[in-house]
């Protein structure tokens, strides 16, 4: 930042086989972008479909990236973690991420989306009270039945439900397993928070990339094809026989706060990271990524005041961006005083937080 100079050594170039290779790089699914990997043969899936793999939408907003992830989000990452994340893609296995509040779990699902082109990241919030239909699909069955017509006789009998495909939605997860050319980026966030059965449930998902959706299952033959929305909330997709099925299993980043344990049968499924809290290298490359590297000079004072604060304690990145932001904007230039106290007010330790 600012043309300073460190004394960290050059990065090592990445291995060959390394996909995903935090560069910072932002491309969309128009970009021209290299293949990916084959995935091995027991996590190959084939559609029930003779009809061509779906082109991946170009995200609505493309600034709704730089927003999350900064201008040029590159070096943040540990090399280990990026090791594990182009196992996980190699693989096609779920990547389940743990770490500090504040080590960027969520986002880094947003970085592989952008690196490699992968459109918009389908998130997927979890609660306690979050089921795997939640994920799946939604399908409005009283909106059906209000919009059914009426007759016109005295009793008000209603005539024909309207078609089905009109009131059922994919969720995120059921988005990421419909058959697109490439791999959609699937955000399951914070899964520790939801109720002890639903990992479990995700079993059967994680195996065979596919589902069902059993009011389209009950047409029959008589009507094989159904269109329904889908998460991305564009055009509508055909779903054939009741069933959804991958042909490229999705990136799915599953984000813990360590709250509780998972099943070794669920963990058997995933490839484990752990973020570590970043060093003051990647709080470096994370404010320039934000601000430009004409970012003011006392913001590398700053990141080592930060890192001394936080200590063995629990500060997050996101806490010493907002502190940035306010330098540059004429936080600091007060007096030492009002910036000690806005500082202190701004590092609240978050273990100590007994906030909702």
């Amino acid at each position: 930042m600012s043309g300073e100079t460190t004394d960290q050594a050059p990065r090592p170039q990445p291995p060959s086989w390394w996909v995903f290779r935090d560069s910072g790089a932002h491309h969309t699914p128009s970009d021209p972008l290299p293949p990916l990997p084959a995935a091995p043969p027991w996590r190959r899936f084939r559609p029930d479909t003779d009809s061509p793999p779906l082109d991946i939408p170009a995200p609505d907003d493309v600034s709704d990236v730089e927003r999350k992830l900064g201008s040029r989000r590159a070096g943040t990452l540990d090399r280990a973690v990026v090791e594990v994340i182009n196992a996980a893609i190699q693989l096609r296995r779920p990547l389940l991420v743990s770490g500090r509040p504040g080590t960027g779990k969520s986002s880094l699902a947003h970085q592989i989306a952008a690196e490699l082109g992968l459109g918009r990241v389908l998130w997927w919030p979890v609660v306690s009270r979050t089921t795997l239909r939640d994920g799946l699909y939604d399908y409005d069955a009283i909106g059906r039945l209000q919009d059914a017509p009426v007759g016109p006789g005295p009793r008000g009998e209603r005539g024909p439900l309207p078609d089905v495909g009109r009131y059922l939605t994919l969720g995120p997860l059921g988005t990421a397993l419909l058959p697109w050319k490439r791999p959609r980026v699937l955000l399951i966030d914070e899964l520790d928070k939801s109720d002890v059965d639903l990992p479990n449930d995700l079993l059967h998902i994680f195996e065979e990339g596919e589902f069902r959706v059993r009011e389209l299952e009950r047409l029959g033959r008589s009507r094989r094809e159904a269109s329904v929305g889908t998460a991305d909330h564009g055009s509508p997709v055909v779903v054939r026989d009741g069933r959804v099925r991958c042909s490229e299993f999705p990136v799915v980043v599953i984000t813990s706060n360590g709250e509780r344990a998972f099943s070794p049968a669920f963990r058997r499924r995933c490839l484990d990271v752990e973020l570590p809290a970043p060093d003051e290298a990647r709080l470096a490359a994370m404010v320039e990524s934000h601000f430009g590297p004409q970012t003011d000079p006392r913001a590398r004072e700053l990141i080592r005041s930060f890192l001394e604060e936080r200590g063995e304690g629990t500060l997050a990145a996101d806490q010493l961006l907002n502190t940035v932001h306010l330098l540059t904007n004429g936080g600091a230039d007060v007096d030492e005083v009002s910036w000690t106290r806005l500082k202190a007010a701004l590092w609240r330790s978050l273990a100590t937080d007994a906030s909702p």
